[in-house]
């Protein structure tokens, strides 16, 4: 159990799974997925283990399978992750042919085969808070900015709003790119589904077996495939397959607008996954966030490498909306966090967060340029920021500044203190060059080996570059020999996904004073 990347042994065998869920009824361990942004897995692999003592934990692309005991407002505190499912099925691939009705029978067969698995799920389902009677309760998607720090312009409102509109992106495309959410239509009520309304009519009789007393609910099927299986059958057409099944086999109502219940399936190469959602809202829709910046499970990645310790002092000297320190004082509230940004839209949106979470006695704000940070040298145990994207400044620009943007943040870290940085694909690609010196303490650190917090997680390490191979732009502030920050030691290097747009987390310690390698 808990192999990473192991596949289920069959449907059979998640039989056995099923039969956890029979037992959550009664107290027992539940079994459950949550899906992750590209890169996230081990995040949030670690963190279901901590937060909630999960067992059989299994990583696999964009999911984490794992089961726990803990109480529905437990597993609403995960911070790392997307939306979170109750298991019904895990299975292997759709095996695909030329025989569409095969396929389709195969599908229908999820339901046909165990109805009491179905049965056993809706009977968890209904006791969880806001389950049963929820109208829209667990099948209303989320969908949150991920946008970068924008340019200034007069009226900060007006600006992000701007911002959030261009650029969101849901949390699917963060996961598996490419691939589309589907309501899909019943067979029976085609028509009234491809409009979105409830199909009107007495609902079929079901033959499974029904709990005295109880109303059906409605539901919808989301449907997604890729892989070999998207090229012989559509979404569509499997997740008709599937509410058909649902409706003939338990009656259940149709409702592609305002369902009660949610069934989400997903189809690919690897396996067959079944599961209801447990919570309207994805776990990444942060209440205490009035206004989004960075995606709030990336700024949790982020300060959860920082080891922020109780009586530590915290800088995000590019703090933007805030939404680093906010999840940072969020879950470790026994530290005190400065935020400096030069950009006043920016810090009015952040005092507007820090206010909306209730933080103002642990978050400071002030203005400043992270050229020039108005504190003495050592004040801060650890430092954590977004470099900009190259949408203030043109990439060039952010390549020749990022210099001066280090030093000054080796400068004020203390000596044992940590930086977390999250970086473009670009800069990313350029960073080797301004701390290799300081790799020839970390013999591990300078072959891309990681003792960051988070074990298993990917790390990418250096890109092997020597400067001799740097390209004209960067030779121009490096030089042959230069290495501008060389009391920081590599750490690690993550990559991560925000939505259409690759990034890498790099983790440094500092271990000497600055300017003294």
């Amino acid at each position: 159990a808990g192999r990473s990347g192991s596949r289920p042994a069959g449907g059979r065998a998640l039989g056995a799974g099923c039969r956890r869920q029979k037992m959550a009824a009664g107290g027992g361990p539940g079994r459950f997925f949550c899906t992750a942004g590209r890169g996230m897995e081990p995040f949030l692999a670690q963190e279901v283990r901590a937060r909630l003592g999960a067992t059989e934990v299994d990583c696999v692309s964009g999911k984490v399978f794992f089961s726990t005991e803990a109480e529905p407002g437990e597993l609403r505190k995960l911070k790392s992750g997307e939306r979170l499912f109750l298991l019904l099925k895990r299975q292997p691939p759709l095996a695909v042919s030329r025989d569409r009705g095969r396929m389709l029978h195969e599908m229908r067969s999820l339901v046909l085969e165990e109805p009491e698995s179905w049965l056993d799920v809706l009977s968890v389902w209904r006791n969880l808070p806001g389950g049963k009677g929820q109208k829209g309760g667990a099948c209303e998607e989320s969908q949150l900015p991920l946008k970068r720090k924008a340019e200034e312009t007069n009226g900060a409102t007006k600006r992000l709003k701007a911002e959030q509109v261009r650029e969101v992106v849901s949390e699917e495309s963060q996961a598996e790119a490419g691939e589309k959410w589907v309501a899909a239509e019943s067979s029976r009520g085609e028509e009234c589904w491809a409009e979105g309304k409830t199909c009107s009519g007495k609902p079929p009789q079901g033959s499974g077996e029904q709990p005295a007393g109880q109303e059906q609910p409605s539901f919808r099927v989301s449907c997604r495939c890729s892989g070999a299986v998207a090229k012989v059958l559509s979404s569509q057409e499997l997740g008709r397959a599937l509410g058909t099944a649902l409706m003939k086999q338990f009656g259940w109502r149709a409702d592609l607008r305002d369902p009660e219940l949610e069934v989400f399936v997903h189809l690919n190469d690897i396996h067959t996954v079944v599961g209801i959602p447990l919570f309207r809202l994805s776990l990444a829709s942060r209440e205490y966030i009035r206004t989004a910046g960075l995606r709030s499970t990336i700024a949790w990645a982020m300060a959860s490498l920082a080891e922020i310790s109780a009586g530590a002092c915290v800088l995000d000297p590019m703090c933007g909306l805030g939404t680093i320190l906010l999840e940072a004082a969020t879950e470790w509230p026994d530290a005190s966090y400065w935020g400096a940004d030069i950009s006043d839209s920016q810090l009015e949106g952040a005092d507007v967060n820090i206010k909306t979470a209730g933080l103002g006695d642990k978050i400071e704000l002030l203005k400043a340029s992270v050229k020039a940070l108005p504190w003495p040298s050592e004040s801060f145990d650890a430092v954590i920021s977004d470099i900009p994207f190259g949408k203030k400044f043109k990439i060039t620009q952010d390549i020749q500044l990022l210099p001066d943007v280090l030093q000054e943040m080796e400068r004020v870290l203390r000596v044992g203190g940590t930086a977390v940085l999250l970086l473009s694909q670009e800069l990313h690609r350029r960073m080797d060059g301004l701390t290799q010196g300081a790799a020839q303490h970390s013999p591990e650190a300078a072959h891309g080996g990681t003792s960051g917090a988070v074990p298993g997680a990917q790390a990418l390490g250096s890109n092997g570059k020597s400067s001799s191979l740097l390209d004209g732009a960067e030779e121009s502030f490096l030089g042959s020999t230069q290495t501008p920050c060389g009391s920081l030691v590599p750490d690690g290097v993550y990559g991560v996904s925000l939505g259409k747009t690759a990034a890498f987390i790099h983790k440094y310690r500092k271990v000497s004073t600055a300017g003294n390698p």
